[in-house]
């Protein structure tokens, strides 16, 4: 029970931390829709299942010692979110917006962009290996450890469910139909600010 308490508290802190993730959920829902937010969340929720699984299998390990293949997914994931924010920025703004809304976003692209964002997150990869290295015990069952990694995975979709179902309210989002190219550039901006954080910084996995 302390095992599962302490999941569900570092996992609450990390969830709702900002990053990347919010970014794209609240971007998507503010300037699409709050469907377009939500498959945006279970894209998020399936790329935590990809650090999940290469956690469980052991893969995680090959990060955590090599730094060269961290440095690697480092910079494919700011190559990432720098592209993104780019093309929020270089979006040309529609004529009469506020009565003209933004061409629609599929839903395809919705739960791609949330995919992507997190599967090439380096920082989601170091809570999720440190997670299950230094909070999991080595000796707790393999069920248990699909349990906390379904867990991990559902609150990010909750999470950022919530976000969207919020932002992406029919009356807020009329309120701000005339300020989406603007929205897109604040988000365009944040994600690069993103990007440019992570070639910048100094990760590690303790």
């Amino acid at each position: 029970m302390a095992e599962w308490l302490a999941v569900i508290t570092i996992t609450a802190l990390a969830v709702i931390s900002p990053g990347p993730d919010f970014a794209m959920a609240s971007r998507n829902a503010l300037t699409q829709s709050h469907r377009a937010g939500i498959l945006t969340a279970l894209g998020i929720g399936a790329g935590v299942l990809v650090h999940v699984s290469y956690t469980l299998l052991g893969l995680g390990i090959l990060l955590h010692q090599s730094p060269q293949l961290f440095a690697v997914m480092k910079v494919i994931g700011a190559a990432y979110l720098i592209w993104l924010g780019a093309k929020m920025l270089l979006r040309r703004p529609v004529p009469d917006a506020s009565t003209t809304p933004p061409a629609p976003l599929s839903d395809g692209s919705a739960f791609r962009m949330g995919f992507w964002t997190n599967a090439l997150n380096p920082k989601t990869a170091i809570f999720i290996i440190s997670l299950f290295s230094q909070i999991v015990s080595a000796a707790t069952p393999l069920a248990t450890r699909l349990a906390y990694g379904g867990f991990v995975s559902l609150a990010h979709v909750l999470w950022f469910s919530a976000v969207a179902l919020f932002l992406g309210a029919a009356q807020l989002r009329r309120k701000l139909l005339g300020t989406a190219h603007w929205i897109d550039r604040a988000f365009g901006l944040a994600l690069i600010g993103f990007g440019l954080g992570l070639t910048l910084s100094d990760l590690a996995i303790a």
